[in-house]
């Protein structure tokens, strides 16, 4: 049986302070639970309302070797950012099972550079996913990877892809010395369209409200541009990755 101070403990990994000291996180749906499960994670604990248990038995009688819980559903509101939670959540620890980043040797790498919005950044991880891109590094300016918002907005890829956190210019400048081109989008640059993309290449995205940061600008080899034809402001960066993507793995 869960304790008041289990229910209180698991719901402080909503602050990333607590997430990082105690190197976990929370996944919240039965899918989620399920995509993490099946990529080798093992969860400490799986939190679910007796009658979501009763409503899924077939599901819970597939999670082999899992501490299940059943509690009250105001305890499980404390425990999710979300307005109407699901009524299932697991606690995962960090994935650690990653590629070392001097390691990498795939052609294509996609760098996320100071994107702060959590909807965002687990689109384009999911984008990533569809297309097929393994690797994903992150500016330290960027949000969390176990930001909640971030892990339900990927869909479970946050399970599938090699991901490296804290990646800043030092590191971009050791891929690009293993022949890599840096290539950064931005609103003003060559038409992507035209663009004759190098064989091994990284792909930045950035921050739409500010731009690309100025170092990765003054690395990058070329810089890319969906250009307009309407009226619309500007392009919402996890759209721009999908047509990008989509035009790089055709």
């Amino acid at each position: 049986m869960i304790t008041h101070a289990e229910i209180k403990y698991y719901s402080s990994l909503l602050q990333k302070k607590y997430r990082q000291k105690e190197r976990k996180f929370t996944a919240e749906g039965d899918k989620l639970v399920a995509e993490g499960i099946e990529s080798g994670l093992v969860p400490e604990v799986i939190l679910t309302t007796t009658s979501f248990f009763e409503a899924q038995k077939d599901f819970f009688n597939s999670l082999k070797n899992c501490r299940i819980e059943l509690i009250m559903a105001a305890d499980l509101r404390k425990l999710t950012d979300t307005k109407t939670p699901q009524e299932v959540i697991a606690i995962f620890p960090f994935i650690s099972n990653r590629s070392e980043l001097k390691k990498l040797s795939r052609p294509l790498l996609v760098y996320l550079d100071n994107i702060a919005d959590p909807g965002n950044t687990g689109t384009i991880l999911r984008n990533c996913d569809w297309f097929g891109i393994s690797d994903v590094l992150m500016s330290n300016g960027s949000v969390e990877l176990y930001n909640p918002k971030v892990v339900r907005s990927s869909m479970g890829s946050v399970f599938h892809l090699n991901i490296f956190e804290d990646t800043g210019i030092r590191q971009l400048e050791e891929l690009k010395k293993k022949g890599y081109s840096i290539i950064c989008s931005d609103l003003m640059g060559e038409d992507v369209y035209d663009f004759m993309f190098p064989e091994k290449c990284i792909v930045v995205f950035s921050n739409e409200a500010h731009g690309p940061d100025n170092s990765v600008r003054e690395v990058s080899d070329h810089i890319i541009s969906i250009k307009k034809k309407g009226k619309a402001e500007s392009l919402n960066v996890a759209s721009a990755s999908a047509i990008i993507l989509s035009l790089l793995t055709k």
